[in-house]
């Protein structure tokens, strides 16, 4: 056997890059003085030391799967969808217009009202550079990175001024109507909770931002795993995305795959607007995103474009992102300290894959020799 077995691919390249994350990230925070040991603690107490703060990092997972699952259906037809950020936004407006305008009676219409506009708005966005990219050979990257500065400039627009309430200085939204908010971790769980722990036990998930949005992003990696390993059209997605000549043999379109691929690529990052807008915010803000189109990027490698590998990505970066916030408030450690530690595990998992791969594969193929001499 010449190739390396799956389990090493899926599982010990990725924790090896991490273990190398962290050793980098470890001589960084001693050059500033600080202690590696007491950061790591600070950091995963923040991100799962109680209910409140697991709370903080599932709302921020449920972000990244999103945005994960975008870039990886992307990926799967060979296209790099970096516009992630700017589709979210738009798909922010299309929740915003959905929850503002129709008189939604109960919040599981209007979570299923926006999800489809959320998605929608978002995969109309992406539509544009796909069909740049299948019809004048554009390129997706760079299309995709400008249509985040138009999106950017589109939801400034309309926050100044179509969406802005009367007599209100703030570029925000209305607030969302009472019907449409999503309920949260601390409604959903507290009752179960106290009926066990008794009506005097604390509350948890106090003041948590997590909500019911979660369970869409989990319901989204199922759906993403059937289409992609499961339907013709996910065959089709994936023989393109491998040889582009012998899909075309086969008689794919290659038109018909680069504006499917983009237009679900671009409904799965939409979708991660119903979780902060409705969710969270119940009204539409600036910078509502805040990155999370770019950290899908990071995700979809880490998790190996596998809806479950995207899953536990993104789970390690919302507990990162928590983690980082919380290292910030209760030690000297700079908020951007976060940044340099997801920067380097973008690195490792991403730019530097190879530089794992190539010794384990000569590795597993030398022990494969040996055992079949």
């Amino acid at each position: 056997m010449e190739k390396m077995p799956k389990w090493a691919d899926v599982i010990l390249i990725p924790m090896i890059s991490l273990i190398l994350a962290a050793i980098i990230s470890a001589f960084v925070i001693m050059a500033i003085g600080e202690n590696p040991l007491i950061a790591l603690q600070k950091m995963v107490d923040g991100a799962f030391g109680n209910t409140q703060n697991i709370g903080y990092t599932l709302y921020y997972t449920t972000n990244f799967i999103f945005t994960g699952l975008a870039v990886s259906v992307a990926f799967h037809a060979r296209m790099f969808n970096i516009g992630g950020e700017g589709q979210a936004l738009v798909g922010g407006l299309g929740v915003a217009i959905v929850c503002l305008y129709i008189p939604w009676p109960h919040w599981s219409l209007a979570l299923l009202g926006a999800s489809l506009g959320a998605a929608m708005f978002g995969a109309m966005w992406a539509a544009i550079p796909a069909y740049l990219q299948a019809r004048r050979g554009s390129h997706i990257v760079i299309t995709t990175i400008m249509f985040n500065f138009i999106a950017a400039s589109l939801l400034n627009y309309m926050l100044v001024g179509p969406l802005k309430p009367l007599g209100s200085m703030e570029p925000a939204s209305a607030p969302f109507p009472e019907a449409t908010h999503l309920p949260n971790f601390q409604e959903m769980f507290n009752p179960i909770w106290q009926i066990f722990a008794g009506e005097e036990a604390k509350a948890i998930f106090l003041r948590s931002p997590a909500n019911i949005t979660f369970f869409l992003a989990v319901i989204a990696c199922f759906v993403v795993w059937a289409l992609i390993w499961r339907t013709r059209l996910g065959y089709q997605l994936r023989s393109y995305g491998l040889s582009e000549t012998a899909a075309k043999y086969a008689g794919i379109s290659p038109f018909k795959i680069i504006m499917i691929a983009m237009l679900i690529s671009g409904g799965l990052s939409g979708l991660m607007a119903v979780n902060q807008a409705q969710g969270d915010a119940e009204r539409l803000v600036l910078n509502a995103v805040e990155g999370a189109g770019f950290i899908g990027i990071a995700v979809a490698l880490m998790g190996r474009s596998h809806p479950f590998g995207v899953f536990l990505a993104a789970l390690l970066f919302g507990a990162l992102y928590q983690g980082g916030a919380e290292l910030a408030f209760w030690t000297s450690i700079p908020r951007e300290m976060i940044v340099v530690i997801q920067a380097l595990v973008i690195l490792f998992t991403g730019a530097l894959d190879n530089m794992v791969r190539m010794p384990l594969e000569r590795l597993f193929i030398a022990k494969n020799r040996k055992q079949e001499g």
